[in-house]
């Protein structure tokens, strides 16, 4: 199954979180990040954040590892909100990376990438 496959029924199943009712005006919360990131990019990023989750290993390319401090280091963070909201191939990076902005709100897009720049990144 591939990564679009895996979220479209996982999304069915409830089991990627609801959008919240949260301002986007609201600072990102790397805690609340946390919880986004585990219910929805965990599956493909893995617990570590190096690409590694349990439906890599059918993904080609393989999600991105958020621990190559070179390779992240020329992410922006405005780069990263708009691969989760608008999927990979938004911002040239893999097309399997769907895009979270209709299960995820503003806020919950803004946390996960906080908590990934806070956790993986070094």
């Amino acid at each position: 199954m591939c990564c679009k496959e895996f979220v479209a029924v996982a999304t069915l199943a409830g089991l990627l979180i609801a959008p919240m009712s949260v301002s986007a005006e609201t600072p990102a919360n790397p805690k609340a990040g946390k919880a986004v990131y585990e219910n929805s990019c965990q599956i493909c990023h893995g617990a570590s954040g190096r690409g590694d989750g349990a439906a890599a290993a059918a993904l080609n390319p393989k999600p991105m590892n958020f621990s190559d401090a070179a390779r992240m280091a020329k992410v922006t963070e405005a780069v990263s909100l708009k691969a989760v909201g608008e999927g990979g191939a938004a911002v040239g990076a893999s097309p399997i990376m769907p895009a979270f902005k209709e299960t995820l709100s503003a806020q919950q897009i803004q946390d996960v990438v906080a908590y990934v720049r806070k956790t993986f990144v070094h």
